[in-house]
């Protein structure tokens, strides 16, 4: 199979690992693919959806005798070649609230705990609200971030 049969069947079998209820994280695994991809070409870090990072080696070798992780499942891990590793996350309500809609603050305590402790084991984390992903600015606002965080890693434009 040629390089770009491989590679598009490897986008949409992540693709299809992504909810269809979470247009937000479809919006931003499209925009990464179908714009940056073309700009970046062989350069673009590999963006892996819904990882459970107890199973990246990497994660398993820094974290030696410690305590697992208490959220496992992130949204988007994006590994760099020199083992950078940056979690990606979009946040629904159900972040921060309750089930009747409500502010939790114990509930947002244990994410931003949880950061904390991804942050200390040698991982990046990015928060994104998902109300930031809807209207026309969406698409702006996902190829800026990423141009600016591969400026802050090194990785320039091919060409």
């Amino acid at each position: 199979m040629p390089s770009i049969e491989v590679e598009r069947s490897l986008y949409k079998r992540l693709l299809e690992s992504l909810s269809p209820q979470s247009p937000p994280e479809r919006k931003l695994f499209n925009i990464f693919f179908s714009l940056i991809r073309d700009e970046y070409g062989s350069k673009l870090p590999a963006l892996i959806p819904q990882v459970y990072l107890h199973y990246d080696p990497y994660t398993i070798r820094e974290l030696k005798h410690r305590s697992i992780l208490s959220r496992q499942r992130m949204d988007f891990l994006l590994l760099f070649s020199n083992h950078e590793r940056i979690v990606i996350e979009i946040d629904g309500k159900q972040h921060y609230s309750d089930e009747n809609e409500k502010a939790n603050p114990k509930k947002y305590a244990e994410m931003v705990a949880a950061d904390r402790y991804l942050r200390l084991a040698g991982y990046e984390v990015y928060r994104f609200g998902g109300s930031e992903f809807q209207g026309d600015n969406a698409k702006t606002l996902i190829e800026s971030f990423f141009r600016d965080l591969f400026k802050k890693h090194g990785i320039s434009a091919k060409g």
